[in-house]
């Protein structure tokens, strides 16, 4: 795998049954990049070894006085020198690539599943974790799957060192061949409590990353409440905790650090002690001692990647399991879809025993409340309940991810959830409350796919968005509101303005079904009237289901219905039902249980006034 080659074609189905079994899983998708770092690793950390032993043969032909031995010595130091510089830059190379490649695939993999979950993402995780997973996360996860390969290649040529010492001078080779997993292994018992200690930084900070996020989200919110300084404290707080958990644990990896470069130190000594005592009984050269002592010196090199693979995992434990723990998020399947009861007016879809359209089109139809969208109609939904509200959008969706159970929708006498999330998406779109709107200029936010029946101009204007294009129009150097830079989840406009650039976007992509949820609650009610005529204007002969309590968007539906305790309990036009129904004369006009009993004008028993005639003289 070349970086080249990024993104994936098919990052694959991941093992998220703990953050472990995903490493793992990452491991064996990169398994031919690991063994091209192994063998590079190799070459290079046994030509750093083989230094040593050209060392030493210099030395004893300098004491020898032998001209063609120190000549060969010089090559073995000229070729060494060579393969050390191939093999490190390969190394690195390929190191690197094996890290941006872990990196890149958890960051496709979450891409995914973001896409999948939609909106319903950050309602069963905080949005400030998905931020920590997809920046700080994936390189952590990165380092570890990189850092095997050399790890192995480490570990290998130590085994190969020690037994060549072993061969080349049996009194020096015994001992170094003891010490070396006295070495190895001395810091053994630290690294638990060390991986715990890193743990609970990275869970501290992943909880500070969270909460800046949410706190950075809701900016203009805790401005509008004064709750700034409250936010500020409860970071400070969260930050001294961070910063306390890295001083202990950062206080671990020193004394693992200093564990290491004292048991080498104590492993040179007694070789050249007792190397020294050996050369004087004339039982070994002065060259042999040379290279035992250079060789145990340049063991160190490759003995610090036991500890970087020891810091790698504990610090790549946790970010995968946060990882694996949002992958392993799914939609969850609801029950199997009953057709209408004979009193029902949804009709079922003409197959003529064909198979089902790719993406049906017909009436709207959920068993669950009995609510039946007419194909072509303006349908008004007023649930009184927010919350509520937008748990039925998310069903109309089909795919909803969080489905309790319940039948599937229907469109057309076909069940959404039986269709792959594509298909359900391309037939039904779905705007919840509060739609983002990524970085980039208008033209850019407004190419979205689209029936191309809809042009960006029409849809602006339908959404009364000419206040807004002004206003682009003056931040533009061109002066072209099209190429107006908007910032991320526009927070360079205001909620009216975000609300109507989001519904124009809804607008364009002219989807068979459009499902609105509250698509007008930040805006005044002048705008509201407008918007409301030119939506009902442009979605004439499609299919539209907006939910609602605003007097304005009921009166020009086709048709509303009143949903009571998640089932249907009216249907007819907003007049009728401002006459006939007390229920959704409370939830649209707020009037009080004392308004509602109240017998004369202002006073107790006197009929509801008309809450359309409200707003209209508003």
């Amino acid at each position: 795998m070349q970086i080249r080659d990024l993104p994936y074609l098919d990052p694959g189905e991941p093992d998220t049954r703990s953050g472990t079994r995903y490493l793992l899983w990452l491991g064996r998708g990169q398994l031919r990049g690991q063994l091209v770092t192994l063998a590079w690793g190799l070459l290079h950390f046994v030509s750093v070894m083989a230094l040593p032993y050209g060392v030493g043969l210099a030395v004893q032909a300098v004491v020898d006085g032998s001209g063609s031995r120190l000549a060969a010595a010089g090559g073995v130091l000229a070729v060494s020198a060579v393969l050390i510089a191939v093999g490190d830059t390969m190394l690195h190379r390929t190191a690197v690539t094996n890290w941006i490649t872990a990196a890149a695939r958890t960051q496709q993999l979450l891409a995914r599943k973001t896409a999948s979950l939609g909106s319903a993402l950050t309602r069963r995780v905080a949005a400030g974790e998905v931020v920590a997973v997809s920046t700080g996360d994936v390189e952590k996860i990165g380092w570890f799957v990189e850092g095997v390969s050399r790890f192995l290649a480490a570990a290998v040529t130590v085994v190969l060192v020690c037994v060549g010492l072993f061969v080349y001078e049996p009194h020096l080779g015994l001992i170094v061949a003891v010490g070396v997993p006295v070495l190895a292994l001395g810091v053994l018992p630290l690294l638990p409590r060390a991986t715990r200690l890193a743990d609970v930084q990275r869970e501290k900070a992943g909880r500070a990353t969270e909460l800046a996020s949410d706190t950075v989200a809701g900016l203009r919110v805790l401005r509008g409440i004064g709750g700034e300084e409250l936010f500020l404290t409860r970071y400070r707080t969260a930050s001294q905790e961070v910063r306390g958990a890295a001083v202990r644990s950062a206080r671990m990896w020193s004394l693992i650090s200093g564990i290491q470069v004292l048991l080498p130190g104590l492993l040179m000594i007694g070789v050249v002690w007792y190397g020294i005592g050996l050369v004087g009984d004339g039982r070994i050269e002065v060259g042999a001692l040379v290279t035992v002592y250079s060789a145990v010196m340049l063991l160190a090199y490759p003995l610090r990647h036991f500890e970087e693979i020891a810091m790698a995992w504990s610090f790549s434990r946790p970010s995968a399991r946060r990882a694996a723990r949002v992958l392993a998020l799914e939609r969850t399947a609801g029950a199997a879809s009953p057709a209408p009861a004979a009193g029902d007016a949804a009709p079922t879809a003409d197959l003529n025993g064909d198979a089902a359209p790719a993406v049906p089109s017909g009436d709207l139809y959920d068993p669950a409340s009995g609510l039946l969208a007419p194909a072509g109609a303006l349908t008004a939904v007023v649930c009184g309940d927010p919350d509520a509200a937008g748990r039925l959008a998310e069903r109309l969706g089909g795919h909803p991810a969080d489905a309790d159970g319940l039948p599937s929708v229907l469109l057309g006498g076909i069940a959404l959830d039986d269709l792959p999330l594509d298909g359900a998406r391309t037939a039904v779109l779905v705007q919840d409350k509060d739609p983002v709107l990524l970085s980039g200029s208008l033209a850019e936010l407004l190419a979205v796919p689209a029936s191309g029946a809809v042009a960006p101009e029409d849809a602006l204007a339908a959404a009364e968005c000419a206040d807004v294009l002004a206003a682009l129009a003056q931040a533009s150097l061109e002066g072209d509101p099209m190429a107006a830079p908007i910032t991320e989840r526009g927070r360079s406009l205001s909620g009216g303005q975000r609300q109507r650039i989001a519904l124009a976007r809804s607008l364009v992509t002219d989807p068979g079904v459009l499902v609105l949820d509250e698509p007008t609650s930040a805006v005044d009610s002048h705008t509201e009237a407008r918007i409301a005529e030119g939506v009902r204007a442009l979605r004439t002969g499609r299919t539209t289901v907006v939910l609602t309590s605003s007097p304005l968007l009921l009166d020009r539906a086709d048709r509303v219905v009143l949903l009571h305790e998640g089932e249907v309990a009216a249907v007819g036009s907003h007049r009728e039902l401002l006459e006939t129904e007390p229920r959704y004369r409370a939830v649209v006009t707020r009037e009080t249980d004392e308004e509602r009993l109240s017998p004369v004008p202002g006073g107790p028993g006197a009929a509801a006034p008309n809450a359309f005639d409200i707003e209209e003289t508003a």
